[in-house]
């Protein structure tokens, strides 16, 4: 299968929005459950799932299973033998952007959620959405910035059926969860995979006769790759234990009419420490900066004091750009890197600044506020290299 090239870089692959992307796959959704609105924007190949004749769709997002991981770590596993595609993610490549693009239908252009840190000066400037805390450490208090960062319903509210939510206890209640989860008739919280396993089942037992749609995420495989690498023997296991885990479920589906899809927000690959960078140590770059970066350590935003833009494009090329793609923002916007959008956020250009520094290979660029918690992440997403961008797609008809 071949897919296009992000902004004709080498060695990267683009989210295809056009009808093979995760945004497309929620379009499908969207339109199967009465969000008619949607139905242009469907995944291509959108009959051969099978959604019209399911009863019940049950959509399990795994947190990190990229598309390539599943090809070698999983050859012969219960998940690939039932995959019935490839999608791209989107951009970027990352849970923020991702998951938020599976809990609204909508794309990043739309939502404006560009990577785990996004800038927005109306809150005291670089923030991380999904915990609701700034960069200094400040919670994010106030019952009022919550529709102000998220004035966009729900995917659950553009449904005309029943729906459920189905997420770690850790997360379900959170500002961020809460507000992504309204028109939900229930939300199922659970600890571990065995408690996954049970709350899906009695997710589908509960709807009963009628249709219906489970929404359910999967964090663990995720924060394993972060710390030990996706690499990694914990990494094995637990992809062993997720795969008899679906298997077990579908099994206790059989003959329910639920159609149960699996898919991911992104994939990853491993930064080993000498691949790390920090941009204090590159010359003076860090002193043409208005302020520290935000986004992702694969994609990472800077906004530029206005007197320094040329100057910093030229030095930053010179002294990274045989680790990183230097690109203007509004390159990133000119090209629908963000997808489609029926309303644009109207903080998007805020929320990517004046460059987007963009890892080759397998870099990653960061900084440190004196305040923050200096820790290691061998496990890195959000770039656009295939094992990052490549999702499977997995179909199993019970």
């Amino acid at each position: 299968m071949t897919f296009a090239r992000f902004l004709d870089l080498p060695d990267t692959v683009a989210p295809d929005y056009q009808g093979g992307s995760l945004f497309n796959l929620m379009a499908s959704l969207r339109d199967r459950f009465g969000d008619h609105r949607a139905a242009s924007m469907r995944l291509r190949d959108h009959s051969r799932l099978g959604l019209e004749s399911a009863r019940i769709v049950v959509l399990l997002v795994i947190d990190g299973l990229g598309a390539q991981d599943l090809a070698t770590r999983g050859a012969g596993s219960f998940l690939a033998r039932h995959q019935a595609g490839t999608l791209t993610t989107v951009f970027p490549a990352t849970t923020a952007s991702a998951v938020t693009t599976t809990l609204t239908g909508i794309a990043p252009a739309e939502h404006g959620l560009t990577g785990w840190y996004i800038r927005d000066d109306r809150f005291g400037g670089v923030l991380a959405p999904l915990p609701m805390v700034r960069r200094d450490r400040q919670p994010m208090t106030g019952w009022w910035r919550i529709p102000r960062l998220f004035p966009y319903p729900s995917l659950f509210q553009r449904l005309d059926t029943r729906s459920v939510m189905v997420a770690p206890e850790s997360i379900l209640g959170s500002p961020f969860n809460m507000r992504h989860s309204r028109g939900v008739a229930r939300r199922y919280g659970y600890q571990d995979l065995a408690g996954l396993e049970t709350q899906l089942v009695q997710a589908v037992a509960d709807l009963g006769s009628l249709e219906g749609f489970v929404y359910a995420y999967h964090a663990d495989y995720d924060a394993l790759a972060h710390q030990a690498g996706i690499g990694s023997a914990a990494c094995d296991a637990h992809f062993l234990a997720i795969d008899a885990m679906v298997a077990r479920v579908s099994a206790q589906l059989a003959d329910s009419g639920a159609l149960l899809l699996v898919t991911a927000d992104h994939g990853f690959i491993d930064s080993p420490p000498e691949r790390q960078s920090d941009i204090a140590s590159e010359g003076g770059l860090q002193g043409y900066l208005d302020g520290p970066l935000w986004g992702e350590r694969r994609v990472a935003y800077c906004r530029v004091r206005p007197a320094r833009r040329a100057q910093f494009e030229v030095e930053a090329m010179a002294r990274l750009g045989d680790r990183f793609h230097v690109v203007p923002s509004a390159r990133l916007i000119d090209a629908g890197a963000f997808g489609p959008a029926t309303k644009p956020s109207r903080r998007l250009r805020e929320r990517i600044g004046d460059f987007a520094l963009i890892g080759r290979e397998n870099w990653t660029l960061y900084d440190w506020l004196p305040q923050e918690r200096r820790y290691p992440m061998l496990g890195v997403h959000a770039g656009v290299s295939a094992a990052e961008m490549l999702i499977p797609l997995v179909s199993v008809p019970c």
